[in-house]
């Protein structure tokens, strides 16, 4: 089984789902295997379930054991420092964008127990 952080709420896919795309958000993504579990900590994207495949492409994705602590930290520093500097006038940068930044970084943060 597959779980995604479909940008509506959880999606979880098994073996002959049915076709389906989606928009993914920052979130956890679950990998279930029979005897394993495997978490990623994504950014947003999509997903796409074929007759024989799922895909999830996404910005970036960290396996939880993976997550590297001070890179998530300076991840969310420079992101919150571009979105003060939206709301001061001084940038352009599409604020969504930012705020999934945020949200991703946020998540490896706590994905890896920080």
């Amino acid at each position: 089984m597959l779980i995604v952080p479909g940008a509506a709420g959880e999606i979880g896919v098994l073996a002959r789902h049915a076709p389906l795309v989606a928009m993914l958000k920052a979130g956890s993504t679950r990998v279930h295997t029979g005897s394993e579990v495997l978490e990623f900590a994504t950014g947003p994207g999509f997903f796409k379930v074929e007759t024989d495949r799922a895909l999830a492409l996404v910005d970036d994705a960290v396996r939880a054991a993976d997550v590297d602590s001070d890179r998530a930290r300076r991840q969310l520093e420079e992101a919150r420092a571009e979105l003060e500097k939206i709301e001061r006038g001084e940038s352009d940068a599409d604020r969504w964008h930012l705020e999934q930044r945020i949200r991703h970084a946020e998540n490896q943060l706590s994905v890896a127990g920080h």
